[in-house]
């Protein structure tokens, strides 16, 4: 009823317009549906706009997540990456402190080797020197002997 009420005027569209014609005995039964039908092209139109723009924003979207999937993927590779490394230049400081106290073990046992060496050579030379001296008074003894006798 309310399309009735309206005011009866019939729209004859054209190549380059539109004319109103002012007919209240038309009854909306017999009226042209054109502006009807170029609301639902409109309407069809929006609706296009509409769908290819959640299309682009679901798209953009995506890209968006999987550039931030790539750069979290790229800053773990890095961070692993650098753990590695700090775990070789570990690794090589290890193996450069074992090296080094070999090194010292060797030196201390190479020092106790020849401090030993000398303890032995002094106490031999000692115990020569006193074998020597014992053996000369062994003699003495004997000629003091030998003389009183």
């Amino acid at each position: 009823m309310a399309i009735l009420n309206l005011v009866n005027n019939v729209f004859s569209i054209g190549n380059f317009g539109a004319t109103i014609t002012r007919n209240r005995f038309v009854s909306a039964a017999v009226r042209p549906r054109l502006i009807q039908a170029s609301s639902k092209q409109e309407a069809q139109a929006a609706c296009d706009k509409a769908k290819e723009a959640v299309k682009q924003g679901a798209n953009e979207a995506k890209k968006t997540g999987e550039n931030i999937k790539d750069k979290a993927s790229s800053t773990a590779n890095q961070v692993g990456q650098k753990t590695k490394e700090m775990a070789g230049k570990a690794t090589d400081a290890a193996q450069e402190m074992t090296a080094k106290a070999k090194q010292t073990a060797q030196n201390a046992w190479d020092s106790a080797k020849e401090t030993a060496q000398k303890a032995k050579d002094t106490v031999l030379g000692k115990a020569e020197e006193t074998k020597e001296a014992i053996k000369e008074n062994a003699e003495k003894i004997k000629q003091s002997i030998n003389t009183k006798n």
